[in-house]
């Protein structure tokens, strides 16, 4: 009960915020209920302190003893929603399938796939040296594993 009341407050909120969007929702046995948001344009403070508070003020502590976190995905967890790609085109993934790891730019996410393209330096096809090629590759969501973006400094 106190879950499904949670849930319902949650969802209320998310539907007022439509720029944020939930990744992860748990509570456990002692009632420590645990939010994890992320946004199309990123989420700020104020965003967690939004969704802490939809929920918050709308539960009563004399019913119900609970603690509550809501935090953002962190830069270096993985993705998991399509909006997540979406939001991070143009940026370099490194994407695990279950037979390769591929890094490359993020240049497109679709209904059903994303698209990756990187530079390799591979040898000329007539006399020596090498010459760099561009490659590409679409990877149906389905068949991502992990995918996570590198972070460069």
């Amino acid at each position: 009960m106190f879950k499904n009341k949670v849930k319902e407050l949650l969802e209320t909120a998310l539907v007022e915020r439509s720029d944020l969007f939930l990744i992860d929702f748990s509570i456990n046995s002692e009632n420590h209920i645990k939010v994890i948001i992320d946004g199309d344009n990123g989420v700020l403070v104020e965003d967690c302190m939004f969704i802490s508070r939809a929920i918050e003020h709308n539960l009563d502590r004399e019913e119900e003893d609970f603690s509550l976190e809501v935090m953002s995905a962190g830069a270096a967890s993985p993705l998991t929603h399509q909006r997540q790609y979406i939001k991070n085109i143009e940026r370099t993934l490194k994407v695990r399938t279950s037979s390769e790891e591929i890094e490359g730019k993020l240049t497109e996410a679709t209904e059903n796939n994303i698209k990756l393209e990187w530079k390799v330096r591979e040898p000329k096809p007539v006399g020596k040296g090498k010459v760099t090629v561009k490659k590409e590759v679409n990877i149906p969501y389905e068949n991502i594993v992990e995918a996570k973006v590198m972070i460069k400094f």
